[in-house]
């Protein structure tokens, strides 16, 4: 009598909820042990960790926790390196599957780089926008804490109190502050370029009157863009110059900058304006001033725009490829 009570407040109880799933290295194919798996939330204090499990030897991960209200997401840890997965709502909590990748500081053809400056001078200061597109299309992730994943320059009026804002993929944006270089106004991040696109955000703003001063760090395409009734020129348009590729209707200006890797070049700017999305509609608070940006320091407001000015400056580029063939050609 006493075991048949027994077994039915058993039966009464709840079972606990268990989340459980493999960690896969992308890299190899193969289950991962030994990998550190936890369950993310965010909370009024930031993101909290609500459970911790590590992989076994065949790669599976345990969590006796239930999932949270969305946002949830799932956090790997492996040689250093975070692997985000966000868990969306209805998803089975069993059987998720993780990819985590070999870390390596040796670069590769599967690495790239774009980089994108929005420059939009007003009669209190000229903002900077700048994007850096980081591709990875190889199976490692490219991690070089000492040499930097990602090197930019950074002139003497925005060095001290710039920030970047960096969005990896699946992952939610984080801000890092640039560590120097050896080389003057070259700063450095030491994040990890995982396999995808991951995208570095500088916001700064220089004194009225400035030139726009930069350095071509990588062997990628550098994009300038500013309104329309702004007009940037460098140089005579010679090698560490600028060229303007084209105009889109009344909304902005596109240039290609024609310094080679490693070189650097400097930009007159001339006018006033703010580049707005083509989406954009009625005035901005910048827009109620006279268009004039204000100068302080905060995340670039080119998330709203990258979009559109992605497709715009490298749809013109893509019209002007022929060019960069064939000046590509002649260097051979």
């Amino acid at each position: 009598m006493r075991l048949r009570l027994f077994c039915l407040a058993l039966a009464g109880l709840p079972l606990l909820a268990q989340i459980d799933g493999t960690v896969i290295n992308a890299t190899t194919g193969m289950p991962q042990a030994g990998v550190e798996v936890s369950l993310i939330h965010p909370g009024e204090n930031g993101m909290q960790t609500l459970a911790t499990a590590t992989s076994g030897a065949d790669g599976g991960f345990k969590i006796a926790k239930d999932l949270p209200s969305p946002p949830a997401l799932l956090r790997a840890t492996f040689q250093g390196v975070e692997y985000n997965q966000v868990v969306p709502p209805g998803t089975p909590s069993t059987g998720i599957k993780l990819s985590v990748y070999d870390a390596t500081n040796k670069t590769s053809p599967a690495l790239s780089q774009q980089h994108l400056s929005i420059i939009e001078p007003g009669s209190d200061g000229i903002r900077i926008s700048e994007t850096f597109l980081l591709g990875n299309t190889g199976t490692t992730t490219f991690l070089d804490p000492v040499k930097g994943s990602a090197q930019f320059y950074l002139p003497k009026a925005a060095q001290g109190n710039t920030r970047v804002t960096i969005n990896a993929p699946n992952g939610m944006p984080i801000t890092r502050a640039p560590e120097k270089t050896s080389q003057a106004d070259v700063f450095k991040v030491g994040y990890p370029i995982k396999p995808g696109q991951t995208e570095f955000d500088v916001a700064y703003v220089l004194p009225p009157g400035s030139k726009f001063t930069a350095k071509k760090l990588g062997s990628g395409t550098d994009i300038m863009v500013s309104a329309e009734s702004v007009k940037l020129s460098g140089a005579d348009l010679k090698e560490d110059g600028v060229k303007q590729l084209g105009q889109d209707g009344p909304r902005a200006r596109v240039y290609e900058v024609l310094a080679k890797a490693g070189g650097s070049y400097e930009v007159s700017v001339e006018g006033t304006g703010a580049l707005q999305a083509a989406q954009d509609a009625g005035p901005s608070e910048e827009d109620e001033d006279g268009g004039s940006p204000k100068p302080k320091a905060g995340q670039a407001r080119i998330y709203e725009r990258l979009p559109w000015v992605l497709g715009l400056a490298f749809g013109i580029l893509a019209l002007g490829g022929t060019l960069l063939y064939r000046r590509s050609a002649a260097s051979l």
